[in-house]
C-alpha cells in the first residue's frame, strides 16, 4: 500500500477520449495512476504532460488488450508499482457494427477478447489487491466498466457489439454479488452515443451537438468513487433526451 495512503487507480484506454478524461479528473483530485493503451509513444507523452500538470504519479503500460500476456504484465505492473487498486476503469474496447445475418465470426471473437475477456482477466488478476483496498478504505474498491446502451437494449447492426456490452454488464453486477464482502463492487456505465472518435462516421445521422459528451461520462464515471463503499450501482445509464429513451 501506499505509505500514505493516496488512492491509486488503474485506467484503460486511457490515452485519448472519455479515458483521458477519466484519467486526467482523477490525477487532478490526487489519485496516482497506472494508464495503459495500445500506443507506447502516445501513451507516455499523455502520462508525462499528466504527471506535469498534476505533481501525481503516472505510470505508462502499453497492452494490447487481446494479448493475454500483455494484460498480465499491466496488472501486475499496477500491484508492483503502487501495491493497492481503489478503481479500474476498464475502458479500453473496440467497436464494430454489421448486419447479423453477416457479421464475420472472426471480427466477433475479437470483439469478446477486447471488451470481455481482457476485463475479466484484469479483475481477476488484481483481485487479490482490490480486495485488500476494499477492507481498508470507507470507499472501498470499486470496478467501472465502460459499457453501452446497446447492452440493454437491441441496436440494428450492433448484434456483436451490443452482446460484449451487456456481458460486461452481468460482469459487473456478478462481481458485485460475489465480492462485496470484502468492500468490491462493479457498475457498468452504459452511454448512448458519446461524441468522440468512434462515433465520428455517424455525424449524418446524429449531430455531435446531439450525442453525449465525453466530459459528462468522464465526470459520472468518477463521481462513482466517491461513494463509500455501502452505496452500490449496478448500472449507470446515460441517454439521450427524446421520446424514447432506450435508445443510444
Amino acid at each position: 500500500m501506499t505509505a500514505d495512503g493516496t488512492r491509486a487507480a488503474l485506467v484503460t484506454g486511457a490515452s485519448r477520449g472519455i479515458g483521458a478524461l477519466i484519467a486526467r479528473t482523477l490525477a487532478e483530485r490526487g489519485w496516482d495512476l497506472t494508464v495503459s493503451a495500445r500506443q507506447p509513444e502516445s501513451l507516455q507523452g499523455f502520462a508525462d504532460v499528466l504527471a506535469a500538470d498534476t505533481g501525481r504519479r503516472i505510470v505508462a503500460v502499453a497492452a494490447d488488450m487481446s494479448d493475454e500476456a500483455a494484460v498480465e504484465r499491466l496488472a501486475r505492473e499496477h500491484v508492483d508499482t503502487f501495491g493497492r487498486a481503489d478503481a479500474l476503469v476498464l475502458n479500453a474496447g473496440m467497436g464494430a457494427i454489421g448486419p447479423f445475418a453477416e457479421f464475420p465470426l472472426r471480427r466477433l471473437d475479437k470483439l469478446f477478447a477486447v471488451n470481455v475477456r481482457s476485463a475479466y482477466q484484469l479483475i481477476q488478476q488484481l483481485l487479490p489487491t482490490l480486495r485488500t483496498t476494499g477492507g481498508l478504505s470507507s470507499k472501498g474498491a470499486r470496478v467501472i466498466a465502460m459499457a453501452s446502451m446497446t447492452g440493454v437494449s437491441a441496436e440494428p447492426l450492433n448484434s456483436a457489439y451490443g452482446a460484449t456490452k451487456a456481458a460486461l454488464i452481468s460482469l459487473c453486477e456478478t462481481l458485485t454479488v460475489e465480492e462485496y464482502a470484502h468492500g468490491v463492487s462493479g457498475v457498468a456505465v452504459c452511454p448512448g452515443y458519446v461524441a468522440t472518435d468512434m462515433t465520428s462516421g455517424l455525424a449524418d445521422k446524429i449531430a455531435p451537438a446531439e450525442m453525449i459528451t465525453a466530459r459528462d461520462v468522464a465526470d459520472q464515471t468518477v463521481a462513482l468513487t466517491e461513494l463509500e463503499r455501502t452505496v452500490v450501482v449496478p448500472r449507470l445509464l446515460l441517454t439521450r433526451p427524446g421520446p424514447n429513451l432506450w435508445h443510444a
